[in-house]
């Protein structure tokens, strides 16, 4: 892990870009964090929109975390932001489009093409980057997963055994295969569903919470599109991570 940029934030968070090889990363800090009080670690998920588009949701996610007490980074995508290209992805993504546009049904085969290998990229990156992570000095454990492809959560939350608690956002496309994955979940879960989430499949989302094997999982449920989410649902995923990661 090479840090690229350094900056304090002007509620004393640090925070600092990396790069772990050719994958791009932000860290954040809070002032407290140090090699004596080393803080916790949530990794923050996000769509495969790239790291400059998503920074200002990435960075409010971050300073709540550190108002909690948690460090938080996040790594870009394969084939996202400014790397390198992945040519059967776009074509995943313009054939989800082109249905999506003609109003037509999402097909097992274009999820599975979206999803599947994205998240046999991505899972071993994340598993690197957190690697890189725990060594320094100032990040502690426990490990929490937050948002994201809900995909790739689910294979971290049964391949990586240092992430402890997961909070997941319900609003992307899940191949079938994943629902079988998701059986072997046994981690505590917050599963986040916006009620009228535009383009994804509802019944889908409750079928693959119904799959988790946790002991503890919640559903909680809001009215509202994909970007609708209510401030006070953050406030009890918030909460969610202070139970299990303190």
């Amino acid at each position: 892990m090479q840090f690229t940029s350094e900056q304090r934030l002007d509620d004393g968070v640090l925070e600092r870009e990396f790069t772990l090889g050719e994958i791009p990363g932000i860290l954040w800090t809070p002032a407290s964090a140090s090699a004596s009080a080393p803080a916790p670690l949530i990794l923050l998920g996000h769509p495969s929109l790239g790291l400059r588009k998503m920074y200002p949701r990435l960075v409010a996610r971050a300073r709540h975390a550190a108002a909690d007490g948690f460090a938080a980074a996040t790594i870009e995508l394969p084939g996202s932001g400014d790397r390198p290209r992945w040519a059967a992805a776009e074509q995943a993504r313009a054939d989800l489009r082109r249905v999506m546009e003609a109003g037509e049904p999402v097909s097992d085969e274009i999820i599975d093409a979206l999803i599947l290998p994205l998240v046999d990229k991505a899972v071993p990156e994340w598993q690197a980057a957190l690697d890189a992570l725990l060594s320094l000095p100032e990040i502690g454990g426990p490990v929490g997963y937050s948002g994201g492809v809900i995909s790739i959560g689910v294979r971290l939350a049964v391949v990586e055994p240092r992430i402890v608690a997961a909070g997941l956002f319900a609003g992307s496309l899940v191949p079938r295969a994943m629902f079988e994955e998701a059986r072997r979940v046994t981690i505590p879960l917050h599963v986040l569903l916006q009620w009228d989430d535009e383009g994804n499949d509802r019944q889908a989302a409750l079928d693959l919470f119904d799959a988790f094997g946790s002991e503890e999982k919640t559903l909680e449920a809001n009215m509202g599109g994909h970007t609708g989410v209510p401030q006070f649902a953050g406030d009890a995923a918030a909460r969610f991570f202070s139970r299990h990661l303190r």
